[in-house]
């Protein structure tokens, strides 16, 4: 039989101890860089505030004693230098490129920090969308992370299916709004994760209410929501809900997101701990 074999295994149903093992995908991160966790924040569209929550979360966990970073992986839509008012360009030698640190120590790097002017536009296509996205893995020099945030572009395309075949990710947090229409499109992501056999850590639901500010009740503005449905039906035990809340959209706009201090997100912080 051995003589017969044309060495691709693809073609083949033989369990024989040639067999080759199929090759990994995930790229090798910085010789320099240290990151103990990867989480993808993922979104199965736009606007629901994946960056916030991203950005929320890498200060929760900073606030926690942890080393954190966030990779702007929405490289034509980069979002997380402003929410933590950060301008400056980022640094680099023949060693590497290296992020720009927040006002609190958080590890940020973003296609924003490389470009000339900050509101120029990214006119790229997705295969050089999806190779940025390597390059800030690989030749980023990310020192002793403990969780590293990835705030990816919403939808299941080329950059997303990066992330998940390239970055050793140890789970997504996938964030949502209540709206019917948004809670099909947040099974889709569920089920992309399953796909890639990368587990959903907890979901969010942004948007989710507004408290009145004189009586205290709540008001679903955008609808019932159907948060709980979806956690059920994937059995995703954290789940976190966050109010309209003019103050933290301001806090992001000034960029001082790392001046917020909000307890919706601790189920999911105590997620990631676990």
């Amino acid at each position: 039989m051995m003589s017969e074999c044309t060495h691709d295994c693809s073609t083949c149903g033989e369990a024989c101890a040639h067999r080759n093992q199929p090759e990994s995908l995930i790229a090798e991160p910085h010789e320099l860089s240290h990151v103990k966790k990867v989480i993808g924040v993922v979104s199965g569209k736009g606007g629901v505030g994946k960056s916030m929550v991203s950005s929320l979360l890498a200060c929760a966990m900073r606030r926690r004693g942890a080393e954190t970073a966030v990779l702007d992986a929405d490289i034509t839509g980069p979002s997380i230098p402003k929410a933590f008012g950060i301008h400056e360009r980022a640094g680099a030698n023949e060693m590497g490129i290296f992020p720009v640190l927040s006002s609190t120590g958080i590890k940020v790097m973003s296609v924003n920090l490389l470009l000339e002017n900050e509101t120029d536009p990214v006119v790229w296509r997705g295969p050089i969308l999806a190779g940025t996205v390597k390059q800030f893995w690989q030749e980023v020099i990310w020192d002793d992370v403990d969780y590293m945030f990835v705030d990816m572009p919403p939808g299941t395309g080329d950059v997303p299916l990066t992330v998940f075949q390239s970055l050793p990710l140890s789970g997504i947090v996938i964030v949502t709004s209540p709206q019917e229409l948004v809670s099909m499109i947040v099974e889709k992501a569920v089920k992309m994760a399953e796909l890639m056999h990368v587990p959903v850590l907890g979901l969010v639901e942004n948007m989710s209410y507004f408290e009145c500010p004189d009586c205290g009740k709540k008001h679903e503005i955008f609808g019932e929501s159907h948060i709980e449905e979806i956690a059920a039906a994937h059995d995703i035990k954290a789940v976190a809900k966050m109010p309209i809340d003019k103050d933290l959209a301001a806090a992001c706009d000034a960029g001082n997101v790392e001046s917020i201090i909000v307890n919706y997100l601790d189920p999911i912080c105590k997620a990631l701990e676990e």
